[in-house]
C-alpha cells in the first residue's frame, strides 16, 4: 500500500522513522513518502519536505511565518493529490496536520493520527476536529486513553511509547572510546545538557545552563548539539566556556552521564528512560509566554511530571530559571536522597510506560485499518 506521513519536528522524525520499519515489516511492499526528516529518509521514506523548513517556536515566531506556513500546506495538499496514498498518518504536529486532516477527510482519504496532539493541556476543544477528521487514533501516553474515551467518547489505542524501543535499538558507544573521542575527561562525570532543537530555545537555555558550571569544578559540561543544527551555529557557546560538546550523540552523551540539565519536551522523557537525574529547564519569549500560561491547563510541563502526576523532577520556569535556583537544585540531584528518590521514581515511570513494541504494534493497526 502507499502510505503518507507528516511529522513536523526532531522527535517526530525519530518516531516516524521507528513507524517506517515497522510498516515496512508488516508490508514489505510499502510505498512511503513523508515530511520528517534525515531519520525517516534514512529509514526508507521518501522525503517530501523536511522538518526543518517547518519548525517555529512560539506565537510570535509562528505569526511571524504565516505566509511560509500556508505556503507549506498547500504544497502539501498538491502533494498528497499527486501521490493518492491508501492512508494518511498524523504524527503529532498539531497546528499543521489538523489542518490536512481536514481536507483529506473531505477528499475521502482515510486518516490515522500517531502521538495525539496535546489537547489534554490546551485547546481542548480541538477533540471536535479530531472525531470529525480522524478514522484512527494510536496514543503513546497512558493517561491518554481515559482523555479520550472515558472523556471525550472518542475510541484510541494505547500502543506503549516508542521512545523505549528507539533507546533499545540505538546502537551506543562504550565509555571509554566515546570521551576519547569527543576530547572529554577520562574520569570527570558528565553534567549533560540538553537545550532543545530549535534556534530560538537553545539561544535562550544555553547562556543560563553554563552559569552554573564553575559552580561544580569537579564535573564536566557537555552540550548536546541537535541534528536539525549545524556545529557553527553552537561555537560562540563553547568559546572560553571549557565546556564539552557532541553532536548527534544525545543518546550515548545520556548513558555515560551523572545528571542532566534538560529543556522541557520529549528530551525530559528520554533522559528520564535513561535513568540519569534531571532539572528540566523552560525559558521562552515573554509574550509567547504570557499567551502560553492562559491556554494550558496543566500543573507541570515535563512529559515525567505529567505521566506521574506529581513532581518526579524539578521544573524551573520562565523567572524561576535562574543560576542560583539552578545551582541549587542541580547540587540536590548530583548525590544524596534527592538522587536516589528521582531513580526510584524513574522505575515507576518505565512501568506506566508499557514495554517494547509500541512503533510494531501502530504499524500492525494502520495496516489492518487501512
Amino acid at each position: 500500500m502507499k502510505y503518507y506521513i507528516i511529522a513536523g519536528e526532531a522527535s517526530g522524525d525519530l518516531h516516524g522513522s521507528n513507524l517506517i520499519k515497522a510498516l515496512k515489516k508488516e508490508d514489505a511492499s510499502a510505498d512511503i513518502r513523508c515530511w520528517g526528516g534525515d531519520l525517516m529518509e534514512q529509514a526508507g521514506g521518501t522525503l517530501a519536505k523536511h522538518y526543518k523548513d517547518m519548525a517555529f517556536m512560539g506565537f510570535l515566531e509562528v505569526l511571524k511565518n504565516i505566509p511560509t506556513i500556508f505556503k507549506n500546506i498547500s504544497y502539501c495538499k498538491e502533494d498528497i493529490e499527486k501521490f493518492q496514498p491508501d492512508v494518511i498518518i498524523f504524527i503529532d504536529f498539531s497546528g499543521f496536520n489538523l489542518r490536512i486532516a481536514k481536507w483529506a477527510k473531505e477528499q475521502g482519504f482515510k486518516t490515522n493520527y500517531y502521538i495525539s496532539p496535546q489537547i489534554w493541556a490546551s485547546r481542548e476543544g480541538r477533540i471536535k476536529k479530531i472525531k470529525r477528521d480522524i478514522d484512527a487514533m494510536y496514543v503513546i501516553l497512558p493517561f491518554e486513553k481515559d482523555f479520550y474515551e472515558k472523556k471525550h467518547g472518542f475510541p484510541v489505542q494505547f500502543v506503549g511509547h516508542p521512545l523505549i524501543d528507539a533507546i533499545e535499538n540505538t546502537p551506543l558507544e562504550e565509555n571509554d572510546s566515546f570521551r576519547k573521542a569527543n576530547g572529554l575527561d577520562p574520569e570527570k562525570p558528565i553534567i549533560a545538557l540538553l537545550p532543545g532543537s530549535r534556534k530560538q530555545e537553545v539561544q535562550k537555555m544555553l547562556d543560563v545552563m553554563l552559569s552554573v558550571k564553575g559552580d561544580f569544578p569537579d564535573y564536566q559540561f557537555v552540550i548536546a548539539g541537535a541534528p536539525s543544527l549545524p556545529d557553527e551555529f553552537y561555537e560562540p557557546f563553547l568559546k572560553g566556556n571549557k565546556v564539552g560538546y557532541v553532536s548527534n550523540k544525545t543518546y550515548t552523551l545520556l548513558k555515560h552521564s551523572h545528571a542532566a540539565l534538560v529543556t522541557s519536551g520529549t528530551a525530559t522523557l528520554e533522559t528520564a528512560l535513561f535513568g540519569i537525574p534531571q532539572v528540566v529547564c523552560y525559558k521562552g519569549n515573554w509574550i509567547s509566554y504570557q499567551i502560553a500560561k492562559r491556554i494550558i491547563t496543566l500543573d507541570f510541563i515535563s512529559l515525567v511530571n505529567l505521566i506521574m502526576n506529581r513532581e518526579v523532577v524539578k521544573e524551573l520556569i520562565q523567572n524561576e530559571l535562574t543560576s542560583k535556583n539552578l545551582k541549587k537544585e542541580l547540587s540536590k540531584i548530583i548525590g544524596g536522597p534527592e538522587r536516589e528518590r528521582i531513580l526510584s521514581d524513574y522505575k515507576v515511570l518505565r512501568e506506566k510506560l508499557g514495554g517494547r513494541g509500541a512503533s510494531q504494534l501502530a504499524a500492525r493497526l494502520i495496516v489492518e485499518n487501512a
